[in-house]
This record gives C-alpha cells, sequence and structure tokens, in this order.
C-alpha cells in the first residue's frame, strides 16, 4: 500500500475560536503534530479538517494539541447524546440573553452620558456630575464582566501562550477605556488632571453591545446555513418495516443492514437505497433529481432512500444504508463544500494571522506618538490608543468570507443547487457560456394538457370527463393533468360505477354506464382496440414531444388526451438576465430539433443542440468547451450527472 493510501482524513468540531487568527493558530499547531499531512480550518462551520497518519499520531494527540493552544478539539463518543438542545443551540441562546443584557444597559448609558455633556441637564438634573459617573459605572460593570465575559476570557486565554487574536483587541481596548474611567471616578487625584476628569464608560458598553451583536448575526447566519443539512437530512424517515422470516416489524432506520428485505406502502418514504422486488408503483423523486414528475418503478428497478413512495405498495431488498446511501453522499456533499476554503480566502487567512500583532503595534505607536511627540497629554492618547484598537476589532477581513460560502452553499442546498466546493463556487465569476438542460430545468417537469383530439362524433368535453373520472382514483401524474385540466375547463367529473388498475398500462372501468379504458398504446393493444388511420395524427403529436394518453369507448378508440411539460414562468427571465450579463446561453435536449427550437424561441435562447441521449450530453458539452469556452451546466436529473461532472 502506498503512503498516500495510509491517510486518513477527519473533521472535528474546535471550540473557543473567534476570528481568522485563531483559525491561523489551530491549522498552525495541527500542521506541527507528527504525522500530519495537511489541515484546514474554518471559521464559519467551526470545524477542522485534518488529514494524517493514524500509524504515526492518533486523534487524542490531535487533541492534546489543539487545547495546549488554548481551544478544544470535540472528539464525538459512542455514548448515547441525550435528548435536548445541541452544544450550538446552547451556545446560541446564551449569546443572545447576552446581547439582550447588555443592549438593555447600554441604552440607559449612552443617554445617560450625552445627556451629561450638556450644561442645560446638569444645572436643573438632582445628580451631580460624581454621582452621574457611578451611575454609569454600576451599569457598565455587568455589561464588560457578564456579557462581554467572553472577549476577556479569549484574551487570557491566548496571553498565557504569548500570543494575541481578535479577543485581545476588544479586551484591551474595552478594557483600557473602563479601567480608566474607573480610576477617574473613584481616585480622580490618581491621574493628576482636577476637577473631574472625563469619563469612557459609553465607549466600553457601546463596542461590547455592537460586536455582541455582530456575533449574534453570524450566528443567526450560520444556523441558518446548517438547516439546509437539517432539511436533508430531515428527508430519512426514522424508522423502516421489515419483514424477516414472514414477519412485519417496524425497526430503526440504523439497524437496516444491507440484504434487509423492507416494505413501503402508499405515502410512506423509502428508508434506505434498494431495490424492488415485489410490486409496482409511482416514486416521488424530486428530492434527488429535481423531476417533480413520478417515476414508475417495477421489481428490479432502484430506489433511493428519502424519495416517496406514491400510489402502490412495495418491497425491496436494501443495497445501500448509513453513509453509503444517496442521501448521506448528498448531506456530505454539502457539509464538505460549507467546509471548504476559496482561494481568496486562503489569502485572507494569511492577513489575519498577522493582523492583530499589527493592530496592537500601530495602537501603541499611536499612543507614543500623540503624547511622546505631540504633547496632547495622557488622556486623550489613550482615546487615540483605543480607538485604533476598537475599529479594528470587528474581523470582517476573515470571517466574511467563510460565512458568505456557508450561507450560500447551504442556501444553494435548500433550493436543490449542490456546489461542489468554495473554488467552484468561486469559479462561477468566470463562466462563458451556460448549457441548460430542457426538461425540469427550463421546463416544469410536470404534466399538463396541451391538446384535446376527439375522434368521430365524440365531443371534447364528454372525452375529457370519462378519462377524468377513471383518472381520478388512480394517482397517475397523467391523470392528474387531465382531472386539473376538467377543473379548469369546467367539466363534471361524475363518479365511476367500476375501476381498474392495470400497472405499466392504463386504467379501465365504467362510466354512466360506458365501459372507459385510459392509457397508452399498449393498452389498447392489450384489447384490441385499433387506431384506425390516425397513426400519422399520433405521429405529429408523439414528434412534437407530446404524450398521448389514449381513451376508448365501448371497446372503440374515442380519442387521445396530448399531454406536455410546460415552461416554467421564470425561465424566460432568468435566461434574459444571464444575456445581460454577456454569457451566452445554450439548450441541450433529447427532443427532436422541431420541439427543442419552439421551446427556446419562447424563452429567448438562439443556439439549440436536440435530439442528444443522456450519454452524449457529456461529450456535448466538452464540444462546446472545445471552442475555447469555460463552460456551466445546469440540469436538474440524474442523467445530467456526466455532463455536469464534465
Amino acid at each position: 500500500m502506498s503512503e498516500t493510501m495510509q491517510f486518513q482524513t477527519i473533521s472535528l468540531p474546535v471550540e473557543g475560536m473567534t476570528c481568522a487568527s485563531c483559525v491561523a493558530r489551530v491549522e498552525k499547531v495541527l500542521a506541527k503534530v507528527d504525522g500530519v499531512q495537511s489541515a484546514s480550518v474554518n471559521l464559519a462551520t467551526e470545524k477542522a479538517t485534518v488529514q494524517f497518519n493514524p500509524a504515526t499520531t492518533s486523534v487524542e494527540t490531535l487533541k492534546s494539541a489543539v487545547e495546549e493552544a488554548g481551544y478544544t478539539l470535540v472528539v464525538p463518543t459512542n455514548e448515547e447524546q441525550p435528548a435536548g438542545d445541541s452544544h450550538k443551540d446552547i451556545a446560541y441562546k446564551h449569546l443572545k440573553k447576552e446581547v439582550i443584557l447588555s443592549a438593555a444597559l447600554t441604552v440607559p448609558v449612552m443617554v445617560l452620558s450625552m445627556l451629561s455633556m450638556l450644561d442645560s441637564y446638569m444645572q436643573w438634573s438632582p445628580l451631580s456630575m460624581d454621582a452621574t459617573n457611578r451611575i454609569l459605572l454600576l451599569l457598565t460593570t455587568p455589561i464588560l464582566f457578564i456579557s462581554g465575559k467572553r472577549f476577556f476570557k479569549g484574551f487570557w486565554s491566548t496571553a498565557k501562550h504569548l500570543s494575541a487574536d481578535m479577543n485581545t483587541l476588544v479586551a484591551v481596548g474595552t478594557g483600557s477605556a473602563y479601567v480608566y474611567s474607573l480610576v477617574a471616578v473613584l481616585f480622580p487625584d490618581w491621574l493628576g488632571l482636577g476637577g473631574m476628569p472625563h469619563v469612557y464608560f459609553d465607549t466600553s458598553a457601546t463596542i461590547i453591545t455592537l460586536i455582541l451583536f455582530g456575533k449574534l448575526l453570524e450566528a443567526t447566519a450560520k444556523n441558518r446555513a446548517s438547516d439546509a443539512i437539517k432539511k436533508l437530512l430531515g428527508l430519512q424517515p426514522r424508522t423502516a418495516r421489515m419483514i424477516r422470516n414472514g414477519l412485519e416489524r417496524d425497526i430503526p432506520i440504523a439497524d437496516v443492514i444491507v440484504d434487509d428485505v423492507i416494505l413501503v406502502r402508499p405515502g410512506e418514504k423509502i428508508a434506505v437505497d434498494g431495490m424492488i422486488t415485489k410490486g409496482f408503483t409511482t416514486v416521488d423523486e424530486s428530492m434527488i433529481t429535481g423531476e417533480s414528475l413520478p417515476v414508475e418503478k417495477n421489481i428490479g428497478d432502484r430506489v433511493v432512500g428519502g424519495t416517496i413512495n406514491n400510489n402502490g405498495s412495495i418491497e425491496f431488498r436494501a443495497t445501500a444504508v448509513g453513509a453509503q446511501t444517496v442521501l448521506a453522499h448528498i448531506v456530505k456533499l454539502v457539509e464538505d463544500a460549507q467546509g471548504s476554503k476559496a482561494p481568496i480566502q486562503n489569502l485572507a487567512d494569511k492577513i489575519a494571522s498577522v493582523f492583530v500583532p499589527i493592530v496592537i503595534s500601530l495602537a501603541v505607536l499611536t499612543f507614543l506618538l500623540w503624547f511622546v511627540v505631540g504633547g496632547i497629554g495622557f488622556t486623550p492618547a489613550m482615546i487615540n490608543f483605543i480607538a485604533v484598537l476598537i475599529i479594528a476589532c470587528p474581523c470582517a477581513l476573515g470571517l466574511a468570507t467563510p460565512t458568505a460560502i456557508m450561507v450560500g452553499t447551504g442556501k444553494g442546498a435548500q433550493m436543490g443547487v449542490l456546489i461542489k466546493n468554495s473554488e467552484s463556487l468561486e469559479r462561477v465569476e468566470n463562466v462563458q457560456t451556460i448549457v441548460f438542460d430542457k426538461t425540469g430545468t427550463i421546463t416544469e417537469g410536470k404534466p399538463a394538457v396541451i391538446d384535446v383530439v376527439p375522434f368521430h362524433d365524440v365531443d371534447q368535453a364528454a372525452l375529457i370527463k370519462a378519462a377524468a373520472s377513471l383518472e381520478r382514483k388512480s394517482g397517475h401524474p397523467l391523470g392528474q393533468a387531465i382531472i386539473e385540466y376538467a377543473k379548469v375547463m369546467n367539466i363534471g367529473i361524475p363518479e365511476s360505477e367500476s375501476f381498474q388498475s392495470l400497472s405499466g398500462f392504463g386504467v379501465t372501468g365504467v362510466v354512466e354506464g360506458t365501459a372507459v379504458l385510459v392509457g397508452n398504446e399498449a393498452l389498447l393493444s392489450e384489447y384490441a382496440i385499433h387506431l384506425n388511420g390516425e397513426e400519422a395524427s399520433i405521429d405529429q403529436i408523439v414528434a412534437s414531444g407530446k404524450t398521448p394518453v389514449f381513451v376508448a369507448m365501448d371497446g372503440k378508440l374515442a380519442g387521445f388526451i396530448a399531454v406536455a411539460d410546460t415552461i416554467k414562468p421564470s425561465a424566460a427571465g432568468a435566461i434574459g438576465a444571464l444575456k445581460a450579463l454577456g454569457i451566452e446561453v445554450i439548450m441541450i435536449t433529447g427532443d427532436n430539433e422541431r420541439t427543442a427550437k419552439a421551446i427556446a424561441q419562447q424563452v429567448g435562447i438562439d443556439r439549440v443542440v436536440a435530439g442528444v441521449l443522456p450519454q452524449d450530453k457529456a461529450a456535448r458539452v466538452k464540444a462546446i468547451q472545445s471552442e475555447g469556452k469555460i463552460v456551466a451546466m445546469v440540469g436538474d436529473g440524474v442523467n445530467d450527472a456526466p455532463a455536469l461532472a464534465q
């Protein structure tokens, strides 16, 4: 086995980080551990991804190294976690309480501080300046040492290791203003300024509150981003109905093993990936493929965990469970994307790693220049020193990029857009051409009635009424399109006198005394019903990309209902916006050229690649790339995967 194959990659939470300087420190100590190939830490996800040789080092060694740097590497245990809020939820609630307390006290501090500057107020106020300052001291103290305690703890943690981070700037800046004001109130003679020195409690209180509020906004953004993963995980059911030795019983999803036989009833979620061994149904696979049109499934077909079984009971053999399922791979993809670093973020982290020492040096230099060279006195020189520290505190440089990536990838996942990594996200800026798949991307992926073609003396309304009456009990997506059409046209749908569903063919029954068949051409052949010379009109419908649903009455073909996909209302606007940016838009589809061009014209696409089989899409994308263009692909189905990868 090669040395590269021996490396193991883990991703673990890190507690105690507050800024990009923290990220740099954790990465540095991890990289120094013997056996570590690479270490990457993401501030937004608060996770460290480490590639190491388990023969040389261990997770416990990594944990110890991080702890020596003043942070905590959280190693999961096999013990069952107690029910209740997660560590992140508890931390978020605690932060929210700190912000509320800080804001509630800062408002009177600010109001009282500003009023005390007005001579008119002090003339009628029952409080003297000394009493006012003492009230400000009482109000500010809990702000610093209860709400702002985290900054001073972080400062002390890094100071013990002769280091500094953003906590250092906040603690030194607000602490200096507080200590100076404290001395000015309690021991004014120590400053040797005479009279009643000016105090800066409002500065300390306001800075703590604003930075805490900023942290709350960041935490809210992170929570919303992580909601994407929670929603993906929520797609999988908690239990599965297993059949073993002829007996059915519900078991936790974690107990399902490969080759278990699982029963899924209509309307239930499919527990894990597998292959159907019994039954026929349609499955809503929109969460995987993006196609809103349910897919017919028969014996031997594969099903995916998290998808929804529509209208038939099936049994399937589990082929992938746990981390091997399609849904688990999607979750892992989103997590990896949120934790990855864009090239520009690496630059930001490098700058941030030396940011704090430079800021502190500049603050000290500012104080010395004003106090020694400028001769403006200790108090104003100290205020300038504090100002330099405070202005540098937020550290947007190190946090903005990872937070934006996390929120972007999370929001994308909620909308069905999976982003491989942050580098891909950054490269989108350079795209010159976007290739769109048609079905489910430009179109709805949802069938609708386009044409109603009755034969002989059959009335259109009678044709729709007969078909809708039977389809109301079928639950088939094409049937649902017919029912919706009947409702729009105000055609009454009578109750059928009998009904039978023929899997893969259609439905039969009796409607108002008439024997009715509704389904595909195979159903007609099964009942020896002929097309009676209507082949040409049917071929024309099929060639235009529409699906004919045949209706027969009393053993004779009565007509057909043409059902087809419809264009998304937002498609033309989106494509127009892309063209306005100077991006070339191309549509690729398996439809014939006539149908493809008709749809392309409606949405404003000039270039069409039609008649492309799913397996040939990647080659067509490659051909467009060979024209020297940077190409992006937009598709929603599994059959688009090779082209998307290309």
